[in-house]
C-alpha cells in the first residue's frame, strides 16, 4: 500500500507540472487565487480602496459583506475619523493618543477601549478565505470518485460514457456566467453553504461556498497526461476492480497532481493581495475570471486544449520515462494494470512454453466499445463459451508483427472452428486512427479476419490481462482456465499443438484435421528495432535539429548512423507521428533487415529509394498513399541487407512508424 501511495504521489506531481495542466491554470489563478484574495479583503468589513479615500457607493455601502462597518458611512466626516484597511474606525488625533475608539468589525464583536486590551480582528484573521483549498479539495474528490466509479455508474445506467465530461463543461460555463451575473452565482452556490462555512468565518464562508462547486466541476474535466499510473486508475475504474490499493493510488495521484495547482492558486492570491490594481478593480477582475472560465468551457467542448498540448514541448517527458522504466513501478502497476484477484495467476504462465499450465480463470472482456463479426454485432461473454476452447488474440491492424501472425490465427480459426475452437480478436489501438471503427473494419477485411473482433479502445481488456505486446495470444480451455500464452511472433507450431491438445481434452472423440501449413515469416536475423516518429515514443532519432512538437524545419544528419533516422524539410511532429508540411520533406533511415514497412497516412505519392552502403540504388518506387492510414511496403528483399531508406514525402502525408522483417 505504501508503495502505491508513493507511486501515485510521484506520478501526480509529474503530471501537475506537465503541459497537460496548463489549460487549467487561468481558472485556478482567477477563480481559486484572485477570488480568494478579493473575498478575504471584502470579508474584513471594508473595501481596500477606502484606505485611499475612495468610498464605495455600491449596494453594500452601508455595511461590509461580513456585517462590519463600511467606509462609505464616514464619507465627508471630519479628518479625526479614519477608516483602516480592516474596516476599523478610529477617532482622535492622528497620532492615536486619547479618544481612540475602535468600532467592531462585525455585529458580534465588541468594540475595544482606548487601552487596546480587546483589539478587533485584523483583515487577515476576520475573513480569511479558504477558497484555494476548497477548489483543490473539490477537484481531488470529484477526480477520485468519477475516475473510479464514473464509468461503472454510467454503464449501469445505460448512459453515454462522455456524459460526465459534458456535464462538467456545462457546470464550468455556468459558474463563469455566475461570476459575471451574481444572482446566478447565488443559485449555484446555495447547496454548498455548509461546506464553505466549515472552518470559515462569516464573510469568507459566504463567499467561499462556490469554490468547492468549482473544484467538483474541474475534477470531472481534469484529464491528466497518460502514463502507467493513470492507466492503472482508469482501467481499474472501467473494469470495476476497485480495492483499497486502487483507491489509495487514485487519491495519492490526485493529491500529487493538485499540489502544484494549490501552490499556483496561493501564489495568485498573494499577488492579488499585493498588487494595487487587483484591489482597485475587483469587479473587473471578477468578470475577467468569469470570461476565462467560459472560454475554457468552449475550448474544452472543441478539444482545443488537447491541440495546444500537442503543440507544446513535453518538458516532463524524460522524467516520466524514468518513472515508467523503474522496475518497482512496473512491478506494482504491471505496466498500467494493477494486479487483482482476477488476473494474479496469469504470472503462472511463461510465454511460448511447450507445457500447458494452470494460469487461473480467464479475466472477463471488459470496456469493449464495439463488437464486429458477431450476429448483429452483439457482445460475446467468456462465460457463455464454457465447453469451447477460446483463443484471445490481442492485435491492431497496422502492426506488421500482427499482420505476420494473423494468417496463422486465421488458419486455426478455419481449421478448428467446427471442432470447438472460438477465436476473439481484441483490437487495442496503438495510434489514434486505429480507434475508428471504420478503419478497423477495413483493416480486418484486408487481413481476412472473420472471427469476432472486440474494440478495446480504452485498454480495459488489455490491462485486465496485464498484456503489453502486439500480438499476444491467451489460450483458454473448456473450463475457462488460461492454460498458455504467447507474446509476440513465432512459436506457431507450439501454439497450434496446445490448441489441438485442449480440443481433445474437451472432447476426446473429436476428429481434428491435419495441422496448418502457413509459412512462419518471423524474422530470425537481427533487424532494426521498430522505429516510431511519435513524439512520446521516438528513441532513435539522430538528426542535428531538435526533435520537438509542432512545426519545424529539419536538417538531415551528415552521416546516418545504423538503426537511426533523421528528417529534412519542414515537418509537423505530434504524439502520433510526423506530417510533411513542405514539398521537399524527406526522411532518411539507416536500416538492417530483409523487409522494410512503413505506416503512412494522408493523400499523396511517396517516393521510396533504398540505397546500399556503397551508394548503389537497390530499388526506387512510388507509393500511392490514400484512404485509411495503414502499412505499406518500402522494401521486399530476398535476404538480410543493410543500407539507407530515403522517403520523399509530399505535404500532407504522415509517417507514423517503420517495422522490419
Amino acid at each position: 500500500m505504501e508503495t502505491l501511495i508513493i507511486i501515485g504521489l510521484l506520478g501526480g506531481l509529474i503530471t501537475g507540472i506537465s503541459p497537460c495542466i496548463l489549460p487549467m491554470l487561468p481558472v485556478i489563478f482567477f477563480a481559486g487565487g484572485v477570488e480568494g484574495a478579493r473575498q478575504r479583503t471584502e470579508a474584513a468589513g471594508g473595501r481596500i480602496a477606502a484606505d485611499d479615500g475612495a468610498p464605495d457607493g455600491g449596494p453594500d455601502a452601508a455595511a461590509g459583506e461580513g456585517g462590519g462597518v463600511s467606509p462609505a458611512l464616514f464619507a465627508g466626516a471630519p479628518s479625526a475619523v479614519r477608516v483602516g484597511r480592516s474596516g476599523q474606525v478610529t477617532s482622535g488625533p492622528p497620532t492615536g493618543r486619547g479618544g481612540t475608539l475602535t468600532l467592531p468589525l462585525s455585529p458580534d464583536e465588541p468594540a475595544s477601549g482606548r487601552d487596546g486590551r480587546r483589539p478587533s480582528r485584523s483583515a487577515s484573521g476576520a475573513g480569511r478565505s479558504w477558497r484555494p483549498y476548497l477548489v483543490i479539495a473539490g477537484l481531488v474528490l470529484s477526480f477520485t470518485v468519477f475516475t473510479l466509479l464514473g464509468s461503472v455508474l454510467l454503464t449501469a445506467l445505460g448512459l453515454p460514457q462522455d456524459l460526465l465530461r459534458w456535464l462538467g463543461i456545462a457546470l464550468l460555463a455556468a459558474i463563469g456566467v455566475g461570476m459575471i451575473v451574481p444572482r446566478i452565482e447565488e443559485v449555484l452556490e446555495r447547496p454548498f453553504q455548509r461546506i464553505a462555512a466549515f472552518g470559515s468565518r462569516k464573510g469568507a464562508a459566504r463567499q467561499d461556498r462556490g469554490a468547492f462547486l468549482l473544484g467538483l466541476g474541474l475534477g470531472v474535466l481534469y484529464v491528466p497526461c497518460a502514463g502507467p499510473v493513470l492507466a492503472a486508475i482508469t482501467v481499474a475504474g472501467a473494469t470495476g476492480n476497485i480495492g483499497p490499493g486502487t483507491v489509495a493510488l487514485t487519491v495519492s495521484f490526485a493529491v500529487g497532481a493538485a499540489i502544484p495547482l494549490l501552490v499556483f492558486a496561493l501564489a495568485g492570491r498573494r499577488v492579488a493581495e499585493r498588487v494595487r490594481g487587483f484591489q482597485r478593480h475587483q469587479r473587473g477582475i471578477r468578470v475577467t475570471g468569469g470570461v476565462v472560465m467560459i472560454v475554457l468551457a468552449v475550448a474544452l467542448a472543441f478539444d482545443v486544449p488537447a491541440q495546444i498540448q500537442r503543440a507544446l514541448p513535453d518538458y516532463t517527458g524524460a522524467l516520466q520515462e524514468q518513472v515508467d522504466a523503474n522496475e518497482s513501478v512496473q512491478e506494482a502497476l504491471e505496466l498500467g494494470g494493477i494486479v487483482t484477484d482476477a488476473n494474479r495467476e496469469l504470472s503462472n504462465c511463461t510465454s511460448g512454453s511447450t507445457e500447458l499450465a494452470d494460469c487461473g480463470t480467464a479475466p472477463p472482456l471488459t470496456g469493449i466499445t464495439q463488437w464486429l463479426n458477431t450476429p448483429e454485432n452483439e457482445p460475446v461473454a467468456l462465460e457463455d463459451l464454457r465447453g469451447q476452447v477460446v483463443l484471445i488474440d490481442f492485435w491492431t491492424y497496422s502492426c506488421i508483427n500482427c499482420q505476420r501472425a494473423i494468417p496463422h490465427v486465421n488458419a486455426w480459426y478455419d481449421k478448428y472452428q467446427d471442432a470447438g475452437l472460438e477465436v476473439i480478436g481484441v483490437h487495442t489501438p496503438e495510434f489514434a486512427f486505429e480507434r475508428e471503427t471504420r478503419n478497423v473494419i477495413a483493416g480486418a477485411e484486408d487481413l481476412g479476419v472473420e472471427y469476432p473482433i472486440a474494440q478495446d479502445n480504452s485498454y480495459s481488456t488489455w490491462t485486465t490481462y496485464r498484456n503489453r505486446y502486439w500480438p499476444a495470444e491467451y489460450l483458454i480451455d473448456a473450463d475457462g482456465t488460461v492454460r498458455y500464452l504467447k507474446f509476440g511472433e513465432g512459436d506457431y507450431a507450439v501454439t497450434e499443438q496446445h490448441i489441438r491438445d485442449l480440443l481433445v481434452a474437451a472432447d476426446p472423440g473429436v476428429e481434428l484435421p491435419p495441422p496448418s501449413d502457413v509459412v512462419d515469416t518471423t524474422p530470425d536475423a537481427e533487424t532494426t528495432p521498430e522505429t516510431y516518429l511519435a513524439l512520446n515514443k521516438v528513441f532513435n532519432y539522430a538528426g542535428p535539429t531538435a526533435y520537438g512538437s509542432g512545426e519545424e524545419t529539419f536538417e538531415p544528419a551528415a552521416e546516418q548512423q545504423p538503426d537511426t533516422f533523421s528528417l529534412a524539410g519542414t515537418w509537423d511532429v505530434d504524439f502520433q507521428g510526423a506530417t510533411a508540411v513542405s514539398d521537399d520533406a524527406r526522411l532518411v533511415l539507416a536500416y538492417q533487415a530483409t523487409d522494410v514497412f512503413a505506416v503512412l497516412g494522408g493523400e499523396g505519392t511517396v517516393t521510396a529509394r533504398v540505397t546500399a552502403p556503397d551508394g548503389t540504388v537497390r530499388s526506387e518506387e512510388e507509393i500511392a498513399v490514400g484512404g485509411n492510414p495503414t502499412l505499406y511496403d518500402v522494401l521486399r528483399g530476398d535476404g538480410p541487407t543493410d543500407g539507407t531508406v530515403e522517403l520523399e514525402v509530399p505535404a500532407g502525408v504522415s509517417v507514423y512508424t517503420f517495422t522490419f522483417g
